[in-house]
């Protein structure tokens, strides 16, 4: 059931640029998946996912290294001391429910916000953005991409596609340094982690092909969302 799950994830986010940690977060904590499980499994998925996006988001040409270097500077440094931190297990079940509410008004923003023109990156505030978010990707197991996205599309510093280039290498970088910063979090991982994997490259491979190429999906997008209402109000109530 995880396996499927993880599939419609991979698809629906790779689609936008992101590997999809929340939503594997997601339908972890549907089936009761224990914290301890959920942070590496979900960064280990964000690198295979991650990857696939990127390559083929860079070969369509959506990809700008100008962009991606500044909040890359200043996340991978923090996203290595975020998954080195073990929150108990109440805060941190808290702390990802947040993180599911914040990406589920993500998902409906991006649907209803209108197009805009393209302005100047500043790099220093760029830096300062990237280190919050690493931190906090290495504390909750994702990549940071949910936050991003949303930060680069406001203030204009990219237009809507090559903001999920610059997100799928953002989410690659920080999930490498999140899992780097516990590397004895894998003995943890799930048994049968192999068949998930083999899911999310499928689903990752399809929706990233369509996210790059083709017009995605709103009505997707308010789904993914509702479902990551339910799982983040369920993580942070129980």
């Amino acid at each position: 059931m995880l396996a499927v799950l993880f599939f419609v994830a991979a698809v629906l986010y790779s689609a936008v640029g992101h590997a999809g940690a929340s939503g594997y977060l997601a339908a972890m904590a549907f089936v009761g998946v224990a914290p301890a499980t959920m942070k590496p499994t979900a960064l280990v998925l964000n690198l295979i996912v991650g990857t696939i996006a990127l390559v083929q988001f860079a070969r369509a040409g959506y990809f700008s290294w100008r962009l991606f270097w500044p909040f890359a500077l200043g996340s991978v440094p923090l996203a290595f001391i975020g998954g080195a931190i073990l929150l108990p297990g109440h805060w941190y079940k808290t702390l990802v429910g947040l993180v599911l509410l914040l990406a589920a008004a993500r998902l409906v923003w991006e649907r209803t916000s209108a197009s805009h023109s393209v302005g100047t990156l500043p790099k220093a505030p760029a830096v300062a953005c990237g280190a919050g978010i690493g931190l906090l990707s290495g504390l909750t197991g994702t990549g940071g991409g949910i936050f991003l996205s949303p930060l680069l599309l406001f203030t204009g510093w990219a237009e809507t596609r090559e903001t999920g280039g610059v997100s799928a290498a953002f989410i690659l970088v920080n999930s490498v340094a999140g899992l780097a910063g516990n590397l004895s979090s894998v003995h943890a991982l799930p048994p049968n982690l192999p068949i998930m994997a083999l899911a999310v490259v499928a689903g990752g491979l399809l929706g990233s092909e369509l996210g790059s190429r083709r017009i995605g999906t709103p009505a997707f997008r308010v789904a993914l969302a509702v479902v990551l209402i339910v799982a983040g109000g369920k993580l942070i109530l129980t």
